[in-house]
């Protein structure tokens, strides 16, 4: 006599199961892409804390801030100028998907700024194929970062950088819905 074995499963309830898991990973995605592009941001200030941090020093030894990375105590490998690229060819960007993170300098001792741009190969902007555009700077002299974001995912990515209810196009880490007030020092005015 001939068993008839009846313990699998049918097609529909197959195709129901890949539907079901389709649809939950469909809604999981973008808080993923969102996960993963928070902790790039994360990388990125902590990377803007330590230039920071050492532009002070380098204050302390000559008056003044330096404009490339070689007058630094803490340089990374390979950054000779102003402008680095974390990932990628350190001058030009190409191949990478990282920050273009560059310093800036003025006489006074409130106005330099380090800023990291989010960059896909080298591009900056709309055209460079990225779900999240936008920028972080921050004043040498100060602890808060600001975010700038360029399109709707990078404005939802700061106010979540932020704290914000909403997206907003620029935001302080102190939780405000605008640019980081300048630090404000005593003497330190040259």
């Amino acid at each position: 006599m001939i068993k008839n074995n009846n313990k699998g499963f049918t097609l529909i309830e197959l195709l129901v199961v890949v539907l079901i898991l389709g649809i939950l990973a469909a809604m999981a995605m973008p808080q993923y892409f969102k996960a993963v592009e928070r902790s790039r941001m994360t990388e990125a200030v902590s990377l803007m804390s330590s230039i920071a941090a050492a532009q002070q020093r380098k204050y302390l030894q000559i008056n003044k801030y330096t404009t490339a990375y070689t007058g630094l105590d803490v340089s990374p490998k390979g950054a000779t100028g102003s402008l680095y690229y974390t990932k990628g060819a350190v001058t030009t960007g190409a191949g990478g998907n990282g920050f273009a993170i560059t310093l800036s300098a003025a006489d006074k001792y409130t106005r330099g700024i380090v800023t990291a741009t989010r960059v896909a190969d080298g591009k900056t902007g709309q055209d460079n194929g990225l779900n999240y555009n936008y920028t972080l700077s921050r004043y040498y002299a100060s602890d808060l970062t600001q975010c700038n974001g360029s399109d709707e995912n990078g404005k939802a990515l700061c106010a979540d950088f932020c704290g914000t209810d909403s997206p907003v196009s620029s935001c302080c880490s102190d939780g405000t819905k605008s640019a980081c007030a300048a630090p404000v020092t005593g003497n330190a005015t040259k």
